[in-house]
């Protein structure tokens, strides 16, 4: 048997492979020694700083354009501290609580009414893995309740408080950066704020956009209203990119959408109460018209809270809170044996 033999030839060897060493074995990424040091030189163009949002001439522009805006936000925005003058104290601190919660949403902690209930009622939630964040929700609700600042330096170190007391400089250095703006109006320099503040680096970045949500809608407060709600209808009011021209159409559309919600809920609420009035003028005592207030106050309410509003006993509490649920005014919340949470039935 004939094995045939092939027919192709190796290649020269005497050319080099690509594994052989070459006279020149300089790395490829350095440049030839003939090359002069100004054409490989690198330019490194520096980050823009946060100064860059607060051009003085691109948020008033903004503010001229969205005039007719801003005027239909300051209609319904002293509507809405009107209702809340007539209210009461309560209304603010719903409309606070339910604002909280809606931010936790934009945050990603995405805590609920009736967990935030349980937390302000009994201190439960903070054990489990989202905890920091139920902590967090509360420390924003605490916040917007409160009145707004007077300025910004003041709202600055109220935000910071005692974590900040390492950043002293801090809200010096935000004022003077805000000051530029300091001719425009004061939902401008709310918006300008909230977007200066989410470019911090100096803040924790799991912080930042909370805080600059609670400085804006706190800083927005006036005519009566402690805060602008942002965030109930949506997360439109805290886009972070963009024009300011976008920016701040963004932050009063979400802000207006906010306000109308925040009115149709008093509304609601007003409603309710009115109806819980009528529906219990039989019963006697003051625990149920103490108990009528109290939800009118929250979205949610625990027994500590009841007890701690109406004065009387746990178990007039629940007998009473019992008697409201028959008659479809209330409704338990959690489905738990203990540690139960009721909100008003609108």
């Amino acid at each position: 048997m004939t094995i045939p033999r092939s027919t192709l030839t190796d290649d020269d060897l005497s050319l080099p492979g690509p594994f052989d060493p070459e006279e020149n074995d300089d790395p490829w990424f350095l440049p030839p020694d003939d090359l002069e040091a100004e054409e490989v030189s690198f330019v490194v163009s520096p980050r823009p700083g946060p100064t860059s949002l607060l051009n003085v001439a691109a948020w008033r522009a903004a503010e001229a354009e969205l005039a007719v805006d801003l005027a239909d936000l300051a209609f319904d925005a002293g509507r809405l501290a009107e209702r809340l003058r007539a209210a009461g104290a309560g209304a603010l601190q719903r409309l606070a609580l339910e604002e909280a919660s809606a931010l936790s949403l934009w945050t990603g902690d995405r805590i609920g009414a009736d967990r935030l209930a349980l937390w302000i009622s009994y201190r439960i939630g903070a054990a489990e893995a989202d905890g920091d964040g139920l902590i967090r929700t509360a420390w924003a609700a605490r916040r917007l309740i409160t009145a707004s600042p007077g300025s910004i330096r003041t709202a600055v170190e109220d935000l910071l408080g005692a974590e900040g007391r390492g950043d002293r400089l801090l809200a010096a250095e935000v004022e003077a950066a805000l000051h530029p703006i300091a001719s425009l109006s004061t939902w401008t320099r709310a918006c300008a704020a909230f977007h200066l503040w989410r470019s911090l680096d100096e803040r924790p970045e799991h912080l930042r956009g909370l805080e600059a949500a609670d400085l804006s809608a706190r800083l927005a407060g006036q005519g009566g209203l402690a805060f602008l709600p942002l965030a109930r209808t949506g997360l439109s009011a805290l886009i972070p990119g963009g024009p300011q021209s976008r920016r701040f159409a963004a932050w009063i559309q979400g802000a207006h959408r906010a306000v109308l919600s925040a009115l149709m809920s008093l509304e609601r609420l007003a409603a309710w109460r009115a109806r819980a009035e009528a529906e219990t003028d039989d019963l006697s005592g003051r625990t149920p018209a103490l108990l009528i207030a109290a939800l009118s106050a929250r979205p949610m309410l625990g027994a500590v809270e009841a007890e701690a509003e109406t004065g009387a006993s746990r178990a007039a509490v629940q007998r009473n809170l019992d008697t409201l649920q028959s008659r479809g005014l209330v409704r338990e919340v959690t489905g738990r044996g203990r540690f139960r949470v009721w909100a008003a039935k609108l």
